[in-house]
């Protein structure tokens, strides 16, 4: 296993002091589904976070951190480009 999968398992992967980029996979009320572009997002990415703070609809990128969209992106971050 590598720090990043163990690391995964140990915490949740929005308890660090940086913001993670993820879509927008669905919307209810003021919960969504993300799948983060992290490598050390456990099992498939996906988290529940609340979208209070944004205006996100499914397709959207934002920036999660401790389980909260903080701000929604013009896309996907420059990284994930291919």
């Amino acid at each position: 296993m590598t720090d990043r999968m163990q690391a995964a398992t140990t915490h949740c992967v929005t308890c660090s002091d940086e913001a993670l980029p993820g879509q927008v996979i669905r919307v209810a009320a003021d919960q969504a589904v993300v799948r983060l572009e992290s490598a050390c997002a456990a099992g498939d990415g996906e988290l529940e976070v609340g979208i209070t703070l944004v205006a996100a609809q499914p397709g959207d990128w934002v920036l999660v951190h401790a389980g909260e969209a903080i701000a929604v992106l013009p896309g996907p971050p420059a990284d994930s480009w291919p």
